[in-house]
């Protein structure tokens, strides 16, 4: 039985949603993808800050998964400031063999949108222009109004 349909959200763009119930606490995808280095990804993307939309999940020190190659479903769950799964890296060793969980936190039942926290950080000044690429549309009562999060060690 198939516990995932993609369709069109309206958060943004494509979601993934529950085809049928979903207990708390279980995996349910690996975000999958073509495993590249930083510096690879820093090639082929950029820094990437300025386009609001990547399926660039760093997975380590060393690598990331990239979903625009080779990627599943998991690259169309959608942020939210209110989330009902989350995502985690399972550290198999280090480098190449880790990798990244999508685990629901609390029940869904069968055709609520499933969304994640994405914790996305960046190196570059959190201005007004980075604060609208990287609004967040989720809807959530307490909405932070951006998937951006502080930068670290601030």
């Amino acid at each position: 039985m198939r516990k995932l349909i993609v369709r069109r959200s309206p958060i943004h763009g494509k979601g993934v949603y529950a085809a049928t119930d979903l207990p708390a606490d279980s995996d349910l995808i690996e975000y999958k993808g073509r495993l590249i280095t930083h510096a690879r990804a820093d090639r082929d993307y950029g820094d990437g800050a300025d386009t609001g939309h990547t399926f660039l999940f760093t997975l380590n020190e060393d690598y990331i998964v990239d979903a625009n190659v080779g990627g599943n479903a998991a690259r169309w769950i959608n942020h939210s400031c209110k989330p009902n799964c989350r995502a985690w890296i399972e550290d198999n060793g280090g480098g190449r063999k880790d990798r990244v969980m999508i685990e629901t936190l609390r029940r869904i039942k069968a055709g609520e949108e499933l969304t994640y926290d994405y914790g996305i950080t960046l190196d570059v000044p959190h201005d007004a222009k980075m604060k609208k690429i990287w609004a967040c549309r989720c809807g959530a009562k307490k909405c932070s109004g951006s998937m951006l999060k502080p930068k670290r060690g601030r």
